[in-house]
């Protein structure tokens, strides 16, 4: 008779299964709709229904923005980017502030890619101009902004953004020669040239991407992962408008960030980081924000502050820049926020 084993079996080199982390952004709506049922049961339907129609609202302007941002990825739209740090500084820095306005990257992105840039030559004043107005707008933000806020805010903001890294890059490029901007990098980044890669100024557009496997694989791919992430965060956002509009006295938020001062101003580019979830979820919250009193400055204050010096943003400057670099680039936001937002009033 074969002995039987009374040793537990040997699991030091077994695979663990880690059970998957939960969504922070859907964690937060079910959170939020199991308190409201639980503590003020009359109010879930309204929050949902007043949820579901902000959402499908700006439905059609999130599908248009899906679309278009997995065409430009696809296509390889984005190494037309590289082009702009060629050439005249004056020029880079111009075509930099407009380009970043209009470029599918996410702040993760630009990481690598500006990293290339500095490896082959780019100066910074351009790679500022860029870092400052690329948070700021680009396609899908521009047609959710249009459909939640108005043409005329999305309009306003995309000059904002601009004028924000013209103003970047050319106060870098007046202070190149100072203490404040020499050796400006943490680490020499790494060049993808020397046979060791292509540098971002390789390959060309293939505007018909779905001749391709590769790219339409890639379209569908990013189609798919912006549908979830804004499709998640949006929700979210709209929720917490919801819950703004239902308990929040519109008279706190008026005698807050109401009226034509500096003052609400000020405050709106103050607290714009640490309240930004993202750029898309800052939407909604600045539509019930307008609707409970806050002024048309405040607002652009709010989105422009808080989309430059939000952690994804920073985090890709905070990577490759020494902290006093880092200092200014956070510097210019406020600044930009404030002159942004005073001009705003003025116009709205």
């Amino acid at each position: 008779m074969a002995e039987t084993s009374t040793q537990p079996p040997d699991l030091g080199h077994a695979k663990r299964r880690r059970l998957p982390r939960p969504d922070a952004a859907l964690t937060a709506i079910a959170v939020i709709l199991v308190a409201i049922a639980v503590l003020d049961t009359a109010a879930l339907r309204p929050v949902i229904e007043n949820t579901l129609g902000s959402f499908g609202h700006t439905l059609i302007f999130i599908l248009f923005a899906i679309g278009s941002v997995a065409y430009l990825r696809a296509a390889g739209a984005t190494t037309l980017l590289a082009k702009v740090f060629q050439g005249n500084e004056t020029r880079m820095i111009v075509l930099a502030a407009a380009f970043g306005g209009l470029s599918p990257f996410c702040s993760c992105e630009v990481i690598p890619f500006i990293a290339a840039l500095l490896a082959v030559g780019a100066p910074l004043s351009a790679v500022m101009a860029f870092w400052l107005a690329s948070p700021l707008m680009d396609p899908a933000m521009f047609f959710i902004t249009s459909g939640a806020l108005g043409l005329d805010f999305a309009l306003g903001k995309t000059v904002a953004a601009i004028g924000l890294g013209m103003m970047g890059g050319f106060s870098v490029r007046a202070l190149a020669g100072t203490a404040l901007y020499t050796d400006p990098l943490k680490s020499a980044p790494k060049s993808g040239c020397c046979g060791c890669g292509p540098t971002p100024f390789d390959g060309r557009p293939v505007w018909a991407f779905w001749r391709e496997a590769p790219r339409r694989r890639e379209f569908r791919d990013v189609a798919v992962h912006n549908l979830l992430f804004l499709g998640k965060w949006l929700l979210l956002a709209y929720v917490l408008e919801s819950l703004m509009l239902r308990y929040v006295p519109a008279d706190l938020i008026a005698s807050a960030m109401g009226g034509d001062g500096i003052g609400p101003i000020l405050i709106a580019s103050i607290v714009g980081a640490p309240l930004y979830l993202t750029g898309y979820a800052a939407v909604p919250l600045i539509a019930g924000l307008l609707e409970q009193g806050m002024s048309p400055g405040a607002a652009m204050s709010f989105v422009i502050a808080g989309g430059v010096s939000c952690i994804p943003a920073a985090v890709a400057v905070w990577a490759l820049v020494k902290p006093r670099v880092f200092a200014s680039y956070l510097g210019f936001s406020l600044t930009g926020a404030i002159l942004a937002g005073l001009a705003w009033n003025m116009i709205a």
